[in-house]
């Protein structure tokens, strides 16, 4: 078989600045949006002319935080608690033999930019700095299948966790609306589809969290089915 070598076409930008905190799948948490932005020769305008007519993309991307050794025939799902065994091509775990990875996403503006060419994007599942190696339009009347069946992920999942923020949070991110109005709802919406592997998800016990979004860092506790926000710090 003949190699063939891949290149990215863009890179994203997004809140996620580390793989613990990304949604499992795009659309839910919808105060997660980002940006693609072009890289040479593809940074032309010409490259995206008509795109504008189609209101999502499949984003064909790499996980790039996974190194390329890691790689397994069967994995456990956290959608089924880490309990049950499939194989790696009936999921969609980042641990894969190309490690290539596939998001619909929705397209809400194309802008030029000091002559970047930026893709504005809604609600993503992907960390900051992901190489994207194709776009192609989401086309609903052969992409959309709704009598299709999703063995273990048929329904969306549930809310996990309630969330809610010390009074220093609350004042901390009434400083940020500014810069970023959404800040308190993208948390909440992080936080509440629990990060957290399968196996800690078990422990009743309270447990400490951290994450980071953006360029905060974000520590908590998690008490039962609910997690308290205590601290939030700006990464210098």
């Amino acid at each position: 078989m003949m190699n063939r070598q891949i290149n990215p076409i863009g890179i994203i930008r997004s809140p996620y600045s580390e793989k613990f905190a990304v949604p499992r799948q795009p659309n839910l948490v919808s105060a997660g949006q980002g940006e693609l932005h072009l890289l040479a020769p593809y940074n032309d305008p010409n490259s995206v002319k008509g795109l504008e007519q189609f209101s999502h993309l499949w984003l064909l991307f790499l996980f790039h935080h996974i190194e390329p050794e890691k790689w397994r025939l069967t994995v456990r799902p956290p959608r089924l608690g880490g309990n049950k065994t499939l194989g790696v091509f009936a999921t969609r775990s980042p641990f894969r033999p190309n490690h290539i990875g596939l998001s619909a996403v929705e397209l809400k503006d194309i802008t030029v930019v000091q002559k970047q060419v930026i893709l504005k994007l809604g609600s993503l599942d992907l960390v900051d700095g992901t190489p994207i190696i194709d776009i192609k339009p989401y086309i609903p009347y052969c992409d959309s299948y709704p009598q299709a069946k999703g063995s273990y992920a048929q329904t969306v999942p549930e809310t996990v966790l309630t969330v809610t923020f010390s009074p220093f949070v609350q004042q901390f991110l009434e400083r940020q609306k500014q810069d970023y109005p959404q800040l308190a709802t993208l948390i909440s919406q992080v936080i509440s589809q629990d990060p957290r592997p399968a196996y800690k998800r078990k422990d009743k016990t309270e447990q400490e969290f951290g994450l980071t979004l953006y360029h905060f860092n974000i520590k908590g506790r998690i008490i039962n089915q609910h997690a308290i926000v205590d601290q939030i710090t700006i990464i210098d």
